[in-house]
């Protein structure tokens, strides 16, 4: 028997790492559940001597390790180690996207959705924008601004670079392909492209005009990109002129001009907010202003295809709302559900209004709270509003976060909830937006981008 316990005991298949001084030992099923062609794999198929000798840290392998067995990562480690520090001992190894795949959100549900981490910047000051990546893109996943700085962050919100900019302060930033976003500002004309890989400037775009040369001195009030690569940017110049340009960001060309208006009123003024739909093939324009008798604005759908406004409402005074003294102060769009999402700006009430009805009468239909501890009883002064993944988060002058979520595919069934109710209030929220299962809130005069995640995710790793 002592004989038996002084011999060493091969177990077939198994093959073992030394790393860092330390051994490890597993299944050869385990290694190839990485994939083929990670570093591991390939050792583990080539080598012919054990232990192989890796020269890393052995307390992120191990973690990596138990990844490779379960699918999951351990909850025991995150006070060790850095989501940074995973991701390049992951990429080192050749199983990023093992890993992507256990850190990755599930679908955001925002009932019961939670601030995960807030993304803030050496600078220490308020971002002036931000921006999001599209959900089927898995390199990047947010963008912030500040000043004229760009900071770039990975898909696990690992900071993935900064880019520093020609402009003293961006105002309108929107990604256009995974290396490429264009920029803008209230205070210089111009929309601007940027690589971010390489870090320089691609070029810029001028709203041109030779019988009115005053437009090129138009700056960038809203960016939008699409699917196709276009990208719709509003201009309006000092003398309250103001369009829609669709730019192609690889000829660095305006191809068309969607419309084109003399600022006199407010449903003339230029879009504070555009946002293309693919599924529906249009793009949404809205613009909102608030003076001495409250707020006035506008939302518009535009067909690129036809190169004109197919549908347009102006509050108050349009005659396509019933409530004429609570006219609209956000307003976004749901492609999925093919419907426009408004907040009043006296009632705070929410309404939307189906893409494929729009016709002469009045398209709103509000929602409304049958539960009555729920039911808003403010204004919606300060209030904005953004669609995502089927669901509506409407931000309260408080700073609360409130979303409406859908119960089935007709987009009247919905029901509010209140965003992590158990939270203080953090201070008016001036954007909102989503992407990567997320999503990022910005508030006045704070630092940082809150991530917002379902609770019921993996969890265990903050940045």
């Amino acid at each position: 028997m002592a004989a038996l316990d002084n011999q060493r005991i091969e177990v077939p298949g198994t093959v073992k790492f030394n790393v860092g001084g330390r051994l490890f030992e597993t299944t050869l099923p385990t290694i190839q559940s990485g994939g083929l062609e990670s570093l591991l794999s390939v050792l583990a198929s080539t080598t012919a001597e054990w232990p192989t000798f890796i020269d890393r840290d052995p307390g992120i392998f191990s973690i990596l390790l138990s990844l490779l067995r379960t699918n999951h990562l351990p909850a025991s480690f995150s006070g060790n180690f850095t989501i940074r520090e995973l991701v390049e001992e992951a990429s080192f190894y050749g199983i990023e996207s093992i890993l992507h795949s256990a850190l990755s959100p599930p679908p955001l549900n925002g009932i019961d959705a939670a601030v995960s981490t807030v993304i803030s910047h050496r600078m220490r000051a308020p971002p002036s924008t931000f921006a999001v990546f599209d959900d089927s893109t898995d390199d990047r996943s947010l963008l912030i601004a500040h000043a004229g700085r760009i900071s770039a962050f990975d898909w696990s919100l690992s900071p993935a670079g900064t880019l520093r900019t020609h402009l003293d302060r961006i105002t309108s930033l929107s990604p256009v392909r995974s290396e490429t976003t264009a920029i803008g500002s209230t205070d210089d004309p111009g929309l601007h492209f940027y690589n971010l890989a390489t870090r320089r400037h691609a070029g810029s775009v001028y709203w041109t005009d030779p019988t009115d040369l005053r437009v090129q001195k138009a700056w960038i009030t809203a960016v939008s990109p699409s699917p196709a690569g276009t990208v719709f940017a509003g201009f309006e110049s000092p003398h309250m002129e103001n369009c829609i340009l669709a730019v192609d960001p690889i000829t660095l060309r305006p191809v068309a001009e969607l419309e084109r208006r003399s600022r006199s009123s407010a449903r003339t003024m230029a879009p504070t907010k555009l946002r293309f739909l693919p599924e529906s093939g249009v793009l949404m324009a809205s613009a909102v202003s608030s003076g001495a008798f409250g707020y006035c604005g506008y939302v518009r759908i535009l067909d690129p295809r036809v190169g004109s406004v197919v549908w347009e409402t102006a509050e108050p005074g349009s005659g396509r709302a019933s409530r004429y003294g609570d006219p609209l102060i956000d307003a976004d769009a749901d492609d999925d559900l093919r419907a426009i999402y408004k907040v009043c700006s006296k009632s705070g009430d929410v309404a939307f209004a189906d893409l494929r009805k729009l016709g002469e009468g009045d398209p709103w239909v509000y929602l409304e709270e049958k539960n009555t501890n729920l039911r808003n009883c403010g204004s919606g002064q300060g209030s904005s509003i953004c669609c995502y993944q089927r669901q509506v988060f409407v931000s309260r002058n408080g700073g609360e976060l409130e979303v409406w979520s859908g119960q089935s595919k007709w987009i009247g069934s919905h029901r509010r909830n209140l965003v992590d109710k158990l939270s203080p209030e953090k201070g008016l929220i001036v954007k909102m937006a989503g992407g990567s299962n997320r999503l990022f809130v910005s508030r006045q005069g704070l630092e940082g981008v809150e991530v917002w995640e379902s609770k019921n995710g993996s969890g265990c790793i903050r940045c």
